[in-house]
């Protein structure tokens, strides 16, 4: 009986986690159904089988991680065919792949790229039935954090507990639970999926990367004017402050293209094209969507593109290619409320430039001290690829954009 391994996942993805199983030993089944849906560093998605017939055997259990090449499952076959082959009325056995017809009949909820399927669909829960829990790593956080889901009222669809409400449940019982003493039981978080990918990026940065950091305050009240100015002509079509510094960025980096640029052994890549990564925060942890080839869009084009990737993001829809590839990233953490940070350059990338929050500070204009929003600007960069000229030419161009923007906009 033949062994359906793992398949390779692409994007240098050597392993991933066991989410559930969507067939059982002794089940019947076709070719390129989906058996088992798996959690990547990068995506959730189902994994077709290659062969059709009988599912002997189950190799792992839900929150077990499997290397790539490992067994999936024993089939008694009754239509085997290698995988990797393509034949009529089927499809490629890699991740995310499978006939059209199946495609459409089977996948359901969020789609990532290359037809990759996250679960989120609406579940009726009947009146007086257990509250439903879609996820089981949803159900994994909350029993390793002591949450009772029979306490804990669903905001999804249908009454689903989603884990924002577990975290919710468990920060009403933190906020009653005495201070830790001698003795009490540690929480254990374990770095695997994303959370695992982002450690050890993080961690090569740091090892491989000598970084410097450099910062300048900006007045940005004609920026915030400008914005207003745009939106109001074309409200449908809206310009987040987001993307007008990227614009900026992608204009700066043409000038200093130096920071558009990697390591590789003993030289240094100055890359050809820009494709621009931006920070977000989602419910799966910190994600990089890249927006390819933003120096060739237009300012409302770069808008809609981020706007785009930001909402993929969210609702995770985003797929491995839309988060691979960036030559250079932007990181507004003014969203937490923060003024500055030394942000950790994303490798193998050269630099990142960092947005603080907008507040309104004492500023001197025309001999008078008045209030102006003020932002401040922080770009940590590779001191191997520049000096602090480069950098500080970089960040003084990105500054004066933002302090002129009606000019910089009708040059760029």
């Amino acid at each position: 009986m033949p062994e359906f391994l793992l398949p390779d996942l692409g994007e240098g993805l050597t392993e991933a986690e066991i989410v559930r199983w969507l067939v059982e030993v002794g089940e019947e089944i076709t070719v390129d159904q989906p058996v088992v849906e798996v959690e990547t560093a990068k995506a959730a998605v189902e994994v077709p089988s290659p062969f059709a017939g009988t599912v002997s055997a189950r190799h792992g259990e839900a929150g077990q991680t499997l290397a790539v090449g490992a067994p999936l499952i024993t089939v008694a076959e009754s239509g085997f065919r290698e995988p990797g082959v393509v034949s009529a009325g089927s499809g490629n056995v890699l991740i995310g792949y499978g006939t059209p017809e199946r495609r459409n009949h089977r996948r359901r909820g969020r789609r990532g790229s290359a037809g990759t399927a996250v679960l989120d669909r609406p579940v009726a829960v009947p009146e007086g039935a257990r509250p439903g829990v879609i996820s089981p790593l949803v159900r994994k956080f909350a029993r390793d954090n002591g949450v009772d889901l029979a306490a804990v009222t669903g905001s999804g669809p249908g009454g689903i507990i989603r884990r924002a409400d577990v975290e919710a449940a468990l920060g009403a019982v933190t906020a009653v639970v005495p201070a830790p003493r001698e003795g009490d039981r540690d929480r254990r978080i374990p770095l695997q999926g994303l959370r695992k990918t982002v450690a050890e990026k993080l961690a090569t940065s740091r090892r491989e990367i000598p970084e410097a950091t450099v910062w300048v305050d900006a007045d940005v009240t004609g920026l915030l004017a400008a914005r207003a100015e745009i939106n109001e002509r074309d409200p449908e079509r809206p310009v987040s402050l987001l993307s007008l510094f990227a614009r900026f960025t992608v204009a700066g980096l043409r000038r200093y293209p130096e920071l558009n640029s990697r390591v590789e052994g003993d030289e240094i890549v100055v890359l050809g094209a820009i494709h621009l990564g931006f920070a977000a925060q989602t419910e799966r942890g910190l994600v990089v969507p890249v927006v390819h080839d933003a120096d060739r869009l237009s300012t409302r084009g770069l808008a809609e593109r981020i706007g785009a990737r930001t909402a993929a993001a969210r609702d995770g829809k985003l797929g491995p290619g839309d988060l691979t590839g960036g030559t250079f990233t932007v990181n507004n953490y003014g969203v937490f409320g923060v003024d500055g940070s030394a942000a950790i350059i994303n490798h193998p990338e050269a630099a990142i430039l960092g947005i603080g929050r907008i507040i309104e500070r004492p500023w001197v204009v025309g001999g008078e001290v008045v209030p102006r929003k003020v932002c401040q600007l922080t770009l940590a960069f590779d001191h191997r690829v520049c000096d602090g000229g480069t950098a500080g030419g970089f960040l003084r161009f990105v500054a004066d954009c933002a302090e002129s923007p009606l000019s910089a906009l009708g040059e760029l």
